[in-house]
């Protein structure tokens, strides 16, 4: 009977009920868009830091970034080395350079030198050419999805960075970077060469253990070796990348502002719109209580339609995110829509429209049985 109820008061006016839904569908594909992108942002923050097959990073002091770093000498490489504990030490360079377009202009780029043999850093979701090409002359390895960004058609195209002759003979799709600027992999060498670089540096090492030693006691017998650098954990790495970019720029709260937004507007809708209801029924509400209904169940009546708001709501809010989603799958941004993202939306409807109903129930709680008797 509750849900009868609640299913007659809540499509007695279609108008009202069209406007219940456009504010919870609103704030469900505004939420969903916000955190979708927090989430895809995240995820291409840390790509280079998740791919990398190392749990020690050796890195300068203050590098906030894959990006972001300064330069190491190469002596760190042998001390590492040298550490109990430790079966390899791979050094990689990563920096921001200038990609020249053969048509003209310039790309801002960062550059990734790393050996694919070395096993600590390769190019993933190759779609067309190998990580072995890499090794012929000036090759380096693009993600599709920059082809307009680079000025490029394809495998074999060719462009200069700093002045040196690169030619792609690798793609790879789906390796973005949270500040547009596209990831050229390449060989070590060919990096710092590129970078122009000594032949010994690195920005990062990848610290690989060997199997049963302790990362904790190798993590500070490697501080100790190395006073004048960090050694960090994978996980440490990760944090500071989303730290510096997500909350370094205010990327991140402007996301996560933007979701609070979503929701405060879809609450007050139908806070307005389950309050006006009520509102509406109050003599009818006051027959129910006059025939022995208790408060509290009329209260669930009221929070059934808000229930059912929330569900209706949300079935076609995430059908629009949904789509959106599907559309920015190979944009610079995409949106991450996860099955506890999407279980995470729909509590958090229901949530919202329990709150919502608040109003309305505070009515209720102060109407009187006898106001029947004077209609």
């Amino acid at each position: 009977m509750i849900l009868t109820l609640a299913l007659r008061n809540l499509f007695h006016d279609r108008i009202r009920l069209g406007v219940t839904l456009v504010g919870i569908l609103f704030a469900v594909v505004l939420v969903a868009v916000q955190l979708g992108l927090y989430a895809g942002t995240s995820k291409m923050i840390i790509s280079m830091v998740h791919q990398a097959k190392g749990e020690l990073w050796i890195v300068p002091y203050g590098a906030d970034s894959f990006e972001g770093s300064g330069v190491l000498t190469g002596s760190e490489r042998h001390a590492a080395l040298s550490t109990p504990g430790v079966a390899r030490a791979i050094p990689i360079v990563a920096s921001f350079s200038k990609w020249q377009r053969p048509q003209g202009g310039e790309q801002l780029c960062v550059i990734v030198g790393v050996d694919a043999a070395d096993g600590g850093l390769v190019p993933w979701n190759i779609v067309a050419g190998s990580t072995e090409a890499l090794k012929l002359p000036d090759a380096v390895a693009i993600d599709r999805t920059y082809y307009k960004d680079l000025g490029v058609t394809g495998l074999n195209s060719t462009a200069e960075v700093r002045g040196s002759r690169v030619r792609v003979t690798a793609l790879t799709h789906g390796i973005r970077s949270f500040t547009t600027t596209p990831y050229i992999f390449t060989t070590l060498n060919r990096g710092r060469s590129i970078l122009k670089l000594p032949p010994d540096a690195a920005t990062f090492y990848l610290i690989q253990l060997q199997e049963g030693a302790d990362q904790g006691v190798v993590q500070a017998a490697l501080a100790k070796r190395l006073p004048d650098v960090e050694v960090i954990t994978k996980a440490e790495m990760k944090r500071r990348s989303i730290a510096h970019w997500l909350f370094g720029t205010g990327a991140g709260a402007a996301l996560i502002g933007g979701a609070i937004l979503g929701v405060l507007v879809g609450t007050v809708i139908v806070a307005q719109t389950l309050y006006s209801s009520t509102k509406d029924h109050l003599n009818e509400f006051a027959t129910l209580r006059a025939l022995g209904s208790s408060s509290g169940y009329i209260h669930k009546v009221i929070l059934a339609q808000a229930a059912l708001s929330a569900i209706l709501g949300y079935v076609l809010g995430m059908s629009i995110a949904m789509t959106v989603v599907a559309i920015s799958v190979d944009t610079s941004f995409p949106i991450i829509m996860t099955p506890q993202l999407a279980f995470g939306l729909f509590v958090l409807t229901l949530v919202m429209c329990a709150a919502s109903a608040t109003g309305a129930i505070m009515k209720v709680m102060k109407l009187d049985p006898a106001m029947v008797f004077n209609r």
